[in-house]
């Protein structure tokens, strides 16, 4: 498949959910990188990455957990200068395309870590976190996830870290956010919003995949949403690059070719389906559910990838997959990489 489109070296290549190491499974930051992970990153090609550093539960607990996990990039973003950059502003993207490193945006999957404090946004901002995912999947002091039965909205609290969100420029992120607390933010934000991996619930009804009206309202605010590799693409069985395509193609129909994007939700390192792995990933799943966060779709029998994008050159093999599906150039360039730096641009200015 790879060669279709031979414009990847040259464009901003940008997975809005990925990172270097583990993921998906549980204790990610338990180690450093492999050299193997590192190496991965360095060939991807991508400029950059939307990696996740909120820690698990509420409270302090999930305080001093993001806090580690923050500290931990700080070593590896240290360790590794070479092929790693801390990502703080669109000028930091473009130096990583320059310089042919990644990128490394600081990103959030939960907002338990703000306590019931808006300061704590402007602490975790000078800390260099540059998106926020609202909720995980439940309901939190901001609104609910999209696992609520409920569906109730954003809390006033919500709307008050949305607001010192957009004075300082972080954006805001409603993957895994309940219908009508998405619905909520994009009213309340004042600049651009995304859901940085997600996909179409118009192609396979699941809570985390979102409906027409949401992806419609993400994208005419001038926001981005972002397609992911993960088994809610189908409901059920393993994913497969045409259910890629399909939830791709569904959301340039509805948002447009400028709002589409790639957020993959895995770690830019390939799975070896290994013994290792498949207990690994079973015990992630049997963690999730738990602590009532496992999401309908997942399944220690459907791994979270696809296998025919199983690569650190998976956004060139998107890209490839894209023009065979007979895509413009022009349009495989936005959807790899430069809606992303046109809306990280906006908000973060």
């Amino acid at each position: 498949m790879s060669g279709l489109w031979p414009g990847y070296d040259a464009a901003y290549a940008i997975d809005l959910l990925a990172t270097v190491g583990p993921f998906n499974v549980n204790d990610m930051y338990g180690r450093p990188f492999s050299a193997t992970m590192i190496e991965n990153a360095r060939r991807s090609g991508m400029t950059g990455c939307n990696a996740t550093v909120s820690g698990s539960g509420v409270g302090e607990p999930a305080f001093i957990e993001t806090a580690g996990n923050i500290a931990f990039w700080e070593r590896e973003f240290a360790a590794h200068p070479d092929v790693l950059l801390k990502v703080r502003t669109i000028a930091d993207l473009r130096e990583a395309k320059r310089t042919r490193r990644l990128g490394v945006v600081l990103g959030f999957q939960d907002g338990t870590m703000f306590g019931n404090d808006p300061a704590y946004v402007d602490l975790f901002y000078h800390l260099g976190v540059r998106i926020v995912q609202f909720t995980y999947n439940v309901r939190n002091l901001l609104g609910d996830g999209c696992l609520e039965p409920s569906n109730g909205g954003l809390t006033t609290f919500g709307r008050a870290c949305i607001g010192r969100m957009n004075e300082l420029g972080i954006l805001v992120d409603l993957s895994h956010v309940g219908r009508q607390t998405s619905m909520d933010a994009i009213r309340a934000s004042t600049r651009p919003v995304a859901a940085t991996h997600t996909g179409c619930a118009a192609i396979a009804d699941m809570p985390r995949n979102k409906p027409d009206a949401i992806l419609r309202a993400i994208a005419e605010g001038g926001g981005v949403v972002g397609i992911y590799l993960m088994p809610y693409l189908r409901t059920s069985g393993q994913p497969g690059s045409d259910d890629v395509l399909r939830h791709i193609s569904h959301a340039i129909d509805v948002c447009g070719e400028d709002h589409v994007g790639i957020g993959s939700d895995l770690s830019i390192t390939p799975i070896e389906l290994t013994a290792e792995y498949r207990k690994a990933h079973a015990e992630s799943i049997r963690t999730r559910r738990q602590l009532g966060i496992s999401a309908p779709g997942e399944s220690e029998d459907v791994f979270t990838y696809v296998p025919d994008f199983n690569s650190p050159r998976r956004l060139d093999l998107i890209a490839d997959a894209l023009a065979s599906a007979g895509h413009s150039s022009t349009r495989i360039e936005k959807i790899i990489g430069g809606n992303w730096m046109r809306l990280l641009g906006e908000v973060w200015r």
